[in-house]
């Protein structure tokens, strides 16, 4: 099943939260920090949204920065995604 984003939305796939702790020590479940690095897997099509022309800035492949808690997590064919918007999208990561 694929996933198109609509206006100025974007699914991204999140990297996964670190297990341990730079001096080594392992994290329980609860103790993880919700990862906030992802991969752009699909971009909408930007257009007129709310009034104002959105351009897409985002590909596909492009590893992203966004906001802590933003976004709308699904589950699709068993894999987990997040649908953002470009706003929520903090920084492209080079």
């Amino acid at each position: 099943m694929n996933i198109k984003p609509l206006a100025d939305r974007v699914v991204i796939k999140m990297a996964e939260a670190e297990e341990t702790t730079k001096s080594g020590i392992i994290l329980a479940g609860s103790a993880k920090e919700k990862p906030q690095i992802a991969e752009v897997v699909a971009v909408g099509p930007g257009g007129v949204v709310d009034g104002k022309e959105v351009k897409m800035y985002v590909t596909v492949g492009d590893k992203v920065l966004t906001s802590k808690y933003s976004g709308t997590e699904v589950k699709v064919d068993g894999e987990e995604y997040t649908i953002v918007r470009q706003s929520d999208i903090l920084a492209i990561v080079e």
